[in-house]
């Protein structure tokens, strides 16, 4: 809230420069912010009395948006990349598909393997983890297992990471 939005009738003010006004009245505060040329903002509406600085409102969202952006810039996102494997897949595709799993794991990129079950497949799960368990010593030295084989709807899904 600021200016003519704030309801109470006394608050304790504080200037732009930091200088503490005291607790004084809505519209003194208003009049000193008027002279300055500056905004009344109600920075704490819970405190007894409520806590109001006196500031350019427009250069703070401007300086806020500026923050969040920054902090935005810093964060660091995490791409998981998905291999598909079925239960009979050959062995040169198996090596194929490692290939590209072990460029992702050296960009620093997760990946996630996953084995589709078909029709009858889903009876026997057990031959989906084989393929994955048999996957994980070709990706073990540049990647560390997050998540071990396991059924997830029609799914087994394996998650590697790489290592640090």
């Amino acid at each position: 809230m600021l200016n003519h939005e704030i309801r109470a009738s006394e608050v304790r003010c504080i200037g732009d420069d930091g200088t503490q006004y005291g607790i004084i009245s809505r519209q003194d505060a208003l009049r000193k912010s008027e002279e300055l040329g500056l905004d009344l903002v109600l920075i704490a509406p819970d405190a007894k009395p409520p806590v109001c600085k006196i500031m350019d409102y427009g250069k703070f969202r401007y300086q806020e948006e500026k923050k969040k952006k920054e902090a935005k810039k810093k964060q660091k996102t995490i791409e998981v990349k998905e291999i598909k494997l079925s239960i009979k897949i050959a062995q040169n595709d198996i090596n194929y598909k490692i290939k590209h799993a072990r460029e992702f794991l050296e960009e620093g990129k997760h990946v996630k393997f996953r084995v589709f079950l078909r029709g009858r497949e889903i009876s026997n799960p057990d031959a989906g983890k084989a393929v994955l368990e048999k996957v994980w010593p070709m990706v073990e030295d540049i990647g560390m297992r997050e998540k071990a084989p396991m059924l997830e709807g029609r799914y087994i899904n394996m998650m590697v990471v790489p290592k640090k």
